[in-house]
């Protein structure tokens, strides 16, 4: 038996059923293999087969995906995706090719095999493993290296296999003798004795907040939200953890976040509990002057890696090492609990008190408002929608801010990278997984900015030829809107680069949808009763939309620097966002935080 075929059927015993690949001779016999077993689907750039097999496995619950890439430049365009996957702690296995074993430079010369270069070298920084298979591995072996990325703290899995490995003739009942490899799938479990002290920590706490991160299952979290409304004690979420609580929870009180809701950072500023479940409270999580986060409570955090509870930021009262999961769990098993009513009152007056849509922006007549149109789209969108806002830039930020998440929806993004271009390759992903579980009405929404959008543009080839039911809306605005912003604030509007005055070549939209035959509408202000947009939006198929949005269009609120006494310059703490409050409005929801 060829062992490309071998390897191809241990996939799918562990459950692999689609593979997104990019054709190449170092990966001939292992995709003539895969094509027998999987789903294969061709994608025009290896980067793409990365995003959309880490957003697949997101959605997916019944299958997994994998991507496979040739040597040398298949390898090197698929790090970015990669490197997303490996900040986010998400699946990702990519079985690579490689040059024969006895091509291979070895680190002696710097390139022996045509398209050779180390890749396994090159993936290491950004994977939980990354190995070169030069002989044959059995069974166990190889779904051991596989599985590696899919147990504890989840990650990348780079495989990096010889043409000469992939065609070797094997013997299929030696290689079997073993069984696949059993991971213990669970972290090492919390004391009872920790669990007892943070129920007690919530049961005597005035002004709770539970912060529920990515790390916390989907299915955990369905199964405890009618328990935590019971408790009635507060509820926040992640970006990662965006789609685990509903924005029509009782009491759910928002995102929290340095780009977040304004709301939610003033009310988890001032709790005097914050409970962190499976989020790692990185920078953008508390702010850059972490130093004041969570200025006037106690901090636990629930976190399965040791390395983030020790990172020394922020300040962490209690940290607890062990599955986010089987702590909320016991939390909501328990009874007891003190009535949080003032402080639910309170919550929800701030939540009542800021609008969403800060009064400083400014949108210019005939242009659509982004964040009236975020509002607007969530209303039209249903509960069995997959949302995929893009990981970078002013249309991240107002989705992330804005949309407001229905139960059974899915929503994610990458933020650790930031990298523009995300947002096309995760919805096709997430569209193929949406059609093969759930069905193929299925939508799958991106929104996405045209600076991201044309970074990736070559995959609407894959959109169209596939037919997925994905609709595309693109903030039109004339190319880098943050990266404008910034340089207007910064330099007085020395613009550069930033749009097609500067330099960027942005497509003619309507020719680049009309050559792949997808439809394309402009939106103004008013869509959402627009009969013919309307038609579109739910229709199968693909079919985009260009949002017009204000070149100059302003996005506020938002995290600023501010010179101390000292007069150095300092981050302000997430509750003291850009622009100000009136003192009116900062009097009333700033009633347990000291005076500025």
């Amino acid at each position: 038996m060829k062992y490309s075929d071998q390897l191809a059927a241990w996939l799918s015993e562990l459950g692999y059923t689609h593979c997104f690949f990019v054709a190449g001779g170092n990966i001939m016999h292992l995709l003539e293999s895969c094509s027998h077993k999987f789903v294969c689907t061709p994608v025009v750039h290896e980067v793409a087969a990365g995003i959309a097999v880490e957003y697949f496995n997101e959605v997916s619950v019944k299958g997994r995906a994998f991507a496979l890439i040739t040597a040398g430049p298949g390898l090197t365009n698929i790090v970015t995706a990669m490197a997303g996957a490996f900040l986010e702690s998400r699946e990702l296995l990519i079985l690579g090719g490689q040059v024969k074993v006895a091509d291979l430079a070895r680190g002696q010369i710097r390139q022996r095999g045509i398209q050779e270069i180390d890749g396994v070298s090159i993936a290491k920084p950004v994977a939980v493993t990354s190995v070169l298979i030069d002989s044959v591995l059995d069974r166990r072996e190889f779904s051991r290296l596989a599985e590696s990325g899919s147990r504890g703290r989840k990650g990348p899995v780079f495989l990096e296999i010889p043409l000469d490995i992939q065609g070797a003739v094997t013997n299929p009942s030696q290689l079997n003798a073993t069984s696949l490899y059993a991971a213990d799938a669970s972290f090492s479990p919390v004391p009872a004795a920790i669990l007892q002290d943070i129920v007690v920590r919530l049961r005597s706490a005035k002004r709770p907040v539970l912060l529920i991160g990515g790390g916390i299952n989907r299915q955990t979290s369905e199964r405890v939200l009618d328990r935590l409304a019971t408790i009635g004690v507060p509820l926040m979420v992640t970006w990662n953890g965006i789609d685990r609580v509903p924005e029509d929870h009782p009491f759910f009180f928002g995102r929290p976040n340095t780009w977040g809701q304004r709301a939610a950072n003033i009310l988890l500023q001032q709790a005097d509990l914050l409970i962190a479940l499976g989020t790692r409270l990185g920078l953008q999580q508390t702010g850059f002057n972490w130093q004041q986060f969570i200025p006037v409570g106690k901090v636990v955090q629930v976190e399965c890696d040791p390395a983030e509870l020790a990172k020394g930021h922020p300040h962490v009262d209690v940290p607890v090492n062990g599955d986010a999961n089987d702590v909320l769990e016991f939390i909501a098993s328990q009874d007891g609990y003190s009535n949080y009513g003032e402080w639910v009152t309170f919550c929800r007056s701030v939540r009542s008190a800021i609008n969403p849509n800060d009064p400083a922006n400014h949108t210019g007549p005939g242009f659509v408002s982004p964040y009236d149109f975020c509002l607007r789209l969530s209303e039209l969108c249903n509960s069995d929608d997959v949302v995929i806002p893009c990981s970078s830039g002013s249309a991240n930020t107002v989705m992330m801010q804005t949309f407001q998440v229905k139960q059974g929806q899915r929503l994610f993004n990458d933020k650790g990278l930031a990298s523009m271009g995300y947002g096309l390759s995760g919805a096709i992903g997430a569209a193929f997984a949406a059609s093969a579980e759930r069905s193929t009405a299925t939508r799958t929404v991106l929104v996405e900015g045209d600076g991201g959008f044309i970074q990736n543009l070559q995959e609407l080839g894959t959109v169209s030829v596939n037919q997925l039911n994905l609709k595309i809306f693109i903030f039109d605005d004339n190319g880098y809107a943050s990266i404008r912003m910034t340089q207007k604030n910064y330099f007085g509007g020395s613009y550069i680069g930033c749009d097609t005055s500067t330099g960027l070549g942005i497509p003619h939209w309507d020719s680049l949808f009309a050559a792949y035959d997808i439809s394309v509408q402009r939106l103004k202000p008013g869509f959402h009763t627009d009969a013919q947009f309307l038609e579109a939006f739910d229709a199968p198929g693909p079919a985009a939309f260009l949002v017009q949005i204000d070149p100059e269009q302003t996005y506020f609120p938002k995290i600023s620097s501010r010179v101390t006494a000292s007069g150095s310059m300092e981050s302000n703490p997430l509750h003291l966002m850009t622009p100000d409050l009136d003192e009116a409005t900062a009097a009333e929801v700033f009633c347990y935080l000291p005076p500025v």
